[in-house]
C-alpha cells in the first residue's frame, strides 16, 4: 500500500463531513427564513410604549396582550373578518376542484381535439395581471348583483387560480399508469365510474394542492376584496389589516400591525402543517415519467 493512499481520509468520514457540512448549511437557511416571523411574533406581544420606542428594541421587556385586544376589538370584531375570509376561502376551494379536475381530466385522457392548443391559452391567462380586469369585472358582477356578497368574491378568486389548477390537476391524471385505465374500461367502468374510483384516489395529492393554493390565494388576495365588498361586516383579513394599523394622526401602529400579521398567518401555517405530506407529492405529480 502506498503513502499517497494511507494519506486519504477514509470514504466514510468524508461522508460524514459533508452530510454535517449540509446540515449546518440547510439550519443557516431554515433560521435566515424563520427569523422574520419570529421578530413578528415577539414585536407583537410588545407593550404599547415600546412600539414606537428609538431606538428600537427588539426583545419585548414584558409581554402585553393589548396588541391582539386592540386587534380582536377592531370594528366589527376579528372573527367576523376571519369568518368571511373563511367562507370566501371555502367556496374558493369548492369551485376550483369542482372546474379544474373534470378539465385536466378531458385535457390528460381523452383525445380532444387541438387540446395543447387549448391548455396554452389557459396558462397563457396566467400571463395578464388581473388588475388590469377589475374595473370589467367589477361591472359585470355588479350587473349580475355578485358585488358585497362572499360567492362573487370566491368567483373572481376561482378566476384567478383556475389556469394554475387545471395545470396541476392535468398533471395529476397524466401520471396515472396507462394500465389501470384500460382494466377498469375491460372490467365495464364507465367514463365517470373510472373518475370517481380509479383517478380521484391516486390525484388526491393534486387536488390537495388544488386547495391549498386556492386557499392561500383567496386568504391573501387584497384588491378585489377591496373593490367588491362595500360593507365592513363583509371584509375579509386583509382588508382588516390595513385599517388597523393606523395610528394617530396617520402614524402606524406596529403593535397592532405585527398582531394582524400573526393572526392573518395562523391559518395559513396551520393548514400547510397539516396537508405539506400531499403537497410535496402533488407538486411532483406527472413530473417524472
Amino acid at each position: 500500500m502506498s503513502v499517497a493512499t494511507l494519506a486519504l481520509p477514509p470514504k466514510p468520514l468524508a461522508r460524514q463531513a459533508r452530510g454535517w457540512l449540509m446540515a449546518a448549511i440547510c439550519i443557516a437557511i431554515i433560521t435566515l427564513m424563520l427569523m422574520p416571523l419570529v421578530m413578528s411574533f415577539l414585536a407583537s406581544f410588545r407593550p404599547l410604549a415600546e412600539t414606537s420606542a428609538v431606538p428600537p428594541t427588539y426583545l419585548p421587556s414584558a409581554l402585553s396582550l393589548e396588541n391582539y385586544q386592540k386587534v380582536a376589538n377592531y370594528q366589527q370584531g376579528v372573527w367576523t373578518y376571519v369568518r368571511n375570509s373563511t367562507v370566501v376561502a371555502g367556496l374558493t376551494i369548492v369551485l376550483c376542484l369542482a372546474l379544474s379536475v373534470p378539465a385536466g381530466f378531458a385535457l390528460a385522457r381523452f383525445p380532444v381535439p387541438g387540446k395543447e392548443i387549448w391548455f396554452v391559452l389557459i396558462l397563457a391567462s396566467m400571463m395578464i395581471p388581473y388588475q388590469a380586469l377589475l374595473v370589467p369585472i367589477y361591472l359585470m358582477f355588479a350587473k349580475l348583483g355578485l358585488t358585497g356578497n362572499h360567492f362573487g368574491l370566491a368567483i373572481l378568486h376561482t378566476i384567478l387560480q383556475l389556469p394554475f389548477s387545471v395545470y396541476l390537476m392535468r398533471n395529476s391524471f397524466e401520471s396515472v399508469p396507462k394500465e389501470l385505465e384500460e382494466a377498469a374500461r375491460v372490467d365495464g367502468a364507465s367514463t365517470a365510474f373510472q373518475l370517481r374510483r380509479v383517478f380521484i384516489p391516486l390525484a388526491l395529492p393534486g387536488m390537495v394542492t388544488v386547495a391549498l393554493f386556492a386557499f392561500i390565494t383567496s386568504w391573501n388576495e387584497f384588491i378585489g376584496a377591496l373593490i367588491l365588498m362595500n360593507t365592513e361586516s363583509a371584509f375579509t383579513v386583509p382588508i382588516m389589516l390595513t385599517g388597523v394599523v393606523s395610528g394617530d394622526f396617520g402614524s402606524v401602529d406596529w403593535g397592532a400591525l405585527q398582531a394582524s400579521v400573526v393572526v392573518s398567518m395562523l391559518p395559513c401555517l396551520l393548514v400547510y402543517l397539516a396537508l405539506q405530506r400531499y403537497y410535496v407529492s402533488g407538486l411532483l405529480a406527472g413530473a417524472v415519467k
